[in-house]
């Protein structure tokens, strides 16, 4: 290569690598893999040692990747006003780990440490590196002071009150011993099974899911709502005291230490004192790891003495004494037999890959998204092309390339529907997005049907029926609205095929009870495109009834706090549509709440101040033990913390959280125990538990 080729090619590197980094940490939404990206960079750092005089200080060489916002990523804002979080610069820079792939490339760094450091003796600290975002905690006196996002590893993003929210982050600190101020990193995760709650939901809102449990942790990180971050399930571990006043003599005693001040720590840290022992290490959580309930991507090696880690030093992007050891992702090559293209209840139309099944993570695969039509033109993907399939965090099936090697000589590129697949209406797509929309919200079958079933869902009016059911009523023409299943009466469903008694009986009897639901279900269960659950309860909350939030006007609307312009404009025009009036009304005729309710009193104080997980089953539903606790004074919290009072344990618990329990130390007790604390009379007495209810052809519920 010419020096006029590597200018071009560094170029090139350049500008895709800073695209990528951009996607990665702001839009929590890569592009690429980390594998990828990795090799990216190495050919630019050769290419920068073969031509150094195209070295500049700002090559992606010689920085970290950017969490910060600017004005390039700003734009309309679904979920509020755009805020910029304040900014603070780190104590000590937040660096990056070089990043190796391979056992050899691992012996290259325990061979440059042994020969920098000659005939002293050390050891190495192996632990998991976890697929998160970064954070820097700062505690003074025992108390958490600032949370940091790592920035550009020189600033970083002040998201304290956010990760107050996060349960295992301690606010103070336990015991003796700490330093009067220090700082501590770790990361942020978030569980796969948060992960896939969290990525239902969205499904279920038909928003793009995240790609995996790290960017899922990222974007919730940075939410402008506190209390929406407390309710995403996030975790913290922690593992690098940065600070030279420290007066330990390893790494490994630091965070014995800090694990008892009461900070998240990971138990899997293992001290290796040579390169087979580190081998056998990464061998064994290779295996291990797809049991662990959060996402790891590879192992990190540190130089476990202090002394010698500052011996050693860095580079100007990462510490000379640790490496990462990335593993490989689970991948299989398949077969895309077909693309179909499905309506979903907003009108969005998602391309799916139906392809040969194949086994991946212990499971077998058999369909996977292709997002919209731009990323299908990204890939160039064809129909009976051999596709590579992974798991995004090992949970959600994506294609990540095609063998060209095996595409067939008579392949034709799919051309993307010019019209609905489900009613022929042309398809628009949105100013500046991706997706492409049928605009016949109100006689899409599709659409329809879909809007139906979020109707009935758990979530929002929680009436026993399923997807068999709706499209039976539906193709009866029966029903057509979410009112019109008001109106159906006994006999009307025992004339249909599949309908008994007892059947029929359940189904009109969730009907009567979704009445008592409140309005900010009601409100979400109307399934205007953009309002999900938080908004929605939001909205209810600011407004008050549904009179006021159809008359609001758009500024009215903007000035709730979890709505920003998309959402307004959303919410501003469903009411502006004479059937929707109409709807609302027949709606209120049927008893539905179209208001809040007044605040419950409490019934009494006996939980005042009480912070109370629970986990398992009781005589009663989860639902109300928990509204008892809250109807007592005291504080339901989704995850076990330093702060958590009791763990009221049913029968099966979660060993996950008798577990954690039992570390911190808290008091478990049971559904009995439980009872003796509250006033007498105050708790429904015991019954059976629940029987599942199942759709009338056969769909569990």
């Amino acid at each position: 290569m010419d020096r006029n080729e590597a200018r071009i090619r560094i170029d090139e590197l350049r500008e895709t690598l800073r695209e990528n980094s951009r996607r990665y940490y702001v839009e929590n939404a890569p592009t690429m893999s980390d594998y990828e990206y990795d090799h990216l960079m190495y050919e630019l750092e050769d290419l920068e040692k073969q031509f150094p005089e195209f070295i500049t200080p700002d090559s992606p060489t010689r920085i970290v990747g950017s969490d910060l916002e600017d004005s390039s990523t700003s734009g309309k804002a679904l979920t509020g006003h755009r805020k910029e979080f304040e900014q603070y610069p780190h104590k000590y820079p937040m660096l990056s780990l070089g990043n190796t792939y391979s056992m050899d490339e691992v012996l290259e760094f325990t061979s440059r440490a042994a020969k920098a450091l000659g005939s002293k003796e050390f050891s190495y600290s192996c632990e998991l590196k976890f697929d998160g975002t970064a954070i820097c905690l700062t505690y003074r006196n025992g108390r958490l002071l600032k949370a940091l996002t790592r920035g550009d590893g020189v600033v970083g993003d002040d998201v304290t009150e956010n990760a107050m929210r996060i349960s295992n982050i301690p606010v103070t600190l336990k015991g003796s011993g700490y330093p009067e101020e220090f700082e501590i990193r770790g990361e942020v995760l978030m569980p796969y099974k948060e992960f896939d709650r969290l990525n239902q939901e969205r499904i279920d809102e038909e928003e793009p899911p995240f790609a995996n449990p790290r960017n899922a942790a990222s974007g919730s990180l940075k939410l402008l709502d506190p209390e929406e971050v407390g309710r995403r399930g996030l975790w913290c571990t922690l593992y690098h005291i940065p600070s030279p006043d420290i007066s330990f003599r390893t790494h490994d005693e630091a965070m014995r230490a800090a694990a008892s001040w009461g900070l998240p720590i990971s138990d899997k840290r293992e001290i290796c004192r040579s390169a087979e022992e580190i081998e056998n290490y990464i061998n064994r959580w290779d295996k291990e790891r797809k049991f662990l309930p959060y996402a790891t991507d590879g192992i990190v090696i540190k130089i476990n003495e202090l002394e010698y880690q500052t011996e050693l030093g860095y580079t100007s992007k990462f510490p000379r004494w640790a490496v990462a050891y990335k593993f490989q992702a689970e991948r299989a090559l398949t077969k895309l037999e077909s693309i179909v293209y499905q309506v979903g209840r907003t009108g969005a139309v998602t391309p799916v890959a139906n392809l040969a099944p194949v086994q991946l993570s212990g499971t077998v695969v058999k369909r996977a998204t292709l997002n919209n039509a731009g990323m299908m033109e990204q890939m160039d993907i064809r129909t009976g092309d051999s596709v590579y399939v992974e798991k995004g965090g090992e949970i959600i099936p994506k294609i990540t390339g095609v063998e060209l090697s095996e595409r067939p000589a008579d392949s034709v590129r799919p051309v993307f529907p010019e019209i609905c697949p489900d009613c022929g209406t042309p398809l628009v797509k949105e100013d500046g997005g991706a997706k492409y929309f049928c605009p016949n919200q109100d006689g899409c079958p599709m659409q329809i049907k879909g809007r139906l079933l979020h109707f009935l869902s758990r979530k929002a009016m929680n009436v026993i029926a399923g997807e068999a059911t709706v499209e039976q009523l539906f193709n009866l023409d029966m029903v057509r609205t979410p009112a019109d299943f008001y109106d159906l009466k006994r006999n009307d469903l025992l004339r249909l095929e599949g309908w008994k008694e007892r059947m029929a009986d359940r189904f009109l009897s969730s009907l009567r009870d979704s009445r008592k639901t409140g309005f900010d279900r009601v409100l979400f269960a109307l399934g205007i495109r953009y309002v999900g659950e938080t908004t929605a309860k939001s909205a209810a909350k600011y407004f008050g009834n549904i009179d006021r939030i159809s008359s609001a006007s758009m500024e009215e609307l903007l000035a709730v706090p979890d709505i920003g312009e998309v959402i307004a404009e959303s919410i501003y025009n469903y009411f502006r549509k004479p059937e929707h009036i109409v709807e609302i009304q027949r709606l209120r005729a049927a008893g539905l709440k179209m208001s809040m309710d007044a605040p419950e009193e409490n019934l009494s104080e006996a939980l005042k101040g009480l912070s109370i997980v629970i986990s398992g089953n009781f005589s009663i539903s989860r639902d109300e033990m928990k509204e008892l606790i809250t109807l007592h004074g005291g504080r339901n919290s989704s995850s076990l913390s330093s702060r958590t009072s009791y763990l009221l344990a049913g029968t099966k618990p979660g060993p996950e959280k008798m577990k954690k329990a039992e570390q911190l130390g808290i008091k478990v007790i049971s559904e009995d125990e439980f009872r003796k604390m509250l006033p007498e009379g105050s708790l429904p007495e015991n019954r059976e538990e629940e029987e599942e209810y199942t759709d009338l052809f056969g769909g569990l519920i």
